[in-house]
């Protein structure tokens, strides 16, 4: 039978989100896998992927608040803004606890960022670390700033002279490492990351997630099934809508991909759609009324293998 769900798997260090994703795909025995979130790949932590028809919700869970604990690190600053790459600058400072604190309150709220040149993100259609790469961009790009959503930021501690672990709950698309140099140069002192660790995205956390190697043992004893949340679980999020005195009628044209005269809930608002108890996927209200947008039911019934909602009245007759 095949997956379908949601793994949050522990990434290591050195490992692309990519590589987990062909290491999933090796795993599970499914074409369709996808991540809902790149993590750097010197960076550790939460990644939830996505296997089979899960895959049609990563527009509803990337949105996602993330949490991390990073490292920040002054004295230096990097081409990359992490301890991977070139160092580019150097300063003799000494920075405090109480001036870091200082500094914290002002990266709280929506931001603006301009993204490392080691990044994923296009330039005139190409990404831009290849243009680094190849020394056609050395400088933080102004056209692709944009803004980001900071909720918490706070210093848990202090590592060691000029070391500092901070733990922060932002937005999607938010790079911390270029947070960690902002902060830095709001104190006048280069900064990067040294080290950064996921420990939460979305309803996924540290305790919930498998390394690859916890994934294959559990392959080896037949169990995978067990680390695989269902699709509605994972979109739990998402608010509840539960049909159960549709007619056949209109439960036919729901699972056909047609719309229902409805009212009740806000318009163009996505809901789990449960009908008669049974998980059918995402709908929502358009001009035409209630329509499944993102189809996760049984797949039986798009086949014919299986029809919902038919009744038979004394004469043999199907109820409309």
């Amino acid at each position: 039978m095949p997956f379908e769900g949601i793994v949050s798997v522990l990434k290591p260090p050195g490992l692309t989100s990519s590589d987990v994703v062909v290491d999933i795909r090796r795993i599970f025995g499914e074409k369709r896998v996808g991540h809902t979130g790149t993590l750097d790949p010197a960076a550790a932590g939460v990644l939830p992927v996505c296997i089979g028809r899960a895959t049609r919700l990563f527009d509803y869970l990337v949105d996602k608040e993330k949490e991390y604990l990073a490292e920040i690190r002054f004295g230096a600053a990097t081409d990359t803004e992490d301890a991977f790459g070139t160092v580019t600058e150097t300063a003799d400072c000494d920075v405090s606890e109480a001036e870091l604190a200082s500094v914290l309150p002002a990266f709280i709220g929506e931001i603006e960022q301009v993204p490392p040149i080691y990044s994923s993100l296009s330039l005139n259609g190409v990404k831009m670390y290849k243009l680094a790469r190849r020394g056609e961009v050395t400088s933080p790009v102004e056209e692709r700033r944009r803004k980001i959503t900071v909720s918490a930021l706070t210093l848990v501690e202090k590592l060691g002279k000029n070391s500092f672990l901070l733990r922060i709950r932002c937005s999607k698309g938010t790079y911390v490492r270029t947070l960690l140099r902002d902060i830095g140069r709001a104190l006048g002192c280069p900064a990067y990351m040294a080290f950064l660790l996921r420990t939460e995205s979305g309803r996924f956390d540290l305790d919930s997630s498998y390394t690859i190697a916890e994934l294959r043992e559990i392959k080896e004893r037949g169990e995978l099934a067990s680390v695989v949340i269902p699709m509605d679980e994972a979109a739990a999020h998402i608010p509840a809508l539960e049909l159960n005195e549709l007619s056949a009628r209109q439960k036919r044209l729901l699972i056909n991909g047609a719309p229902i005269p409805f009212e009740g809930i806000p318009e163009k608002t996505a809901h789990r759609l449960y009908i008669d108890g049974e998980f059918m996927g995402l709908a929502e209200i358009s001009g035409a009324g209630l329509h499944i947008t993102v189809w996760l039911g049984d797949e039986a019934y798009q086949t014919g293998e299986k029809v919902i909602g038919k009744a038979l009245n004394g004469g043999g007759e199907e109820q409309k």
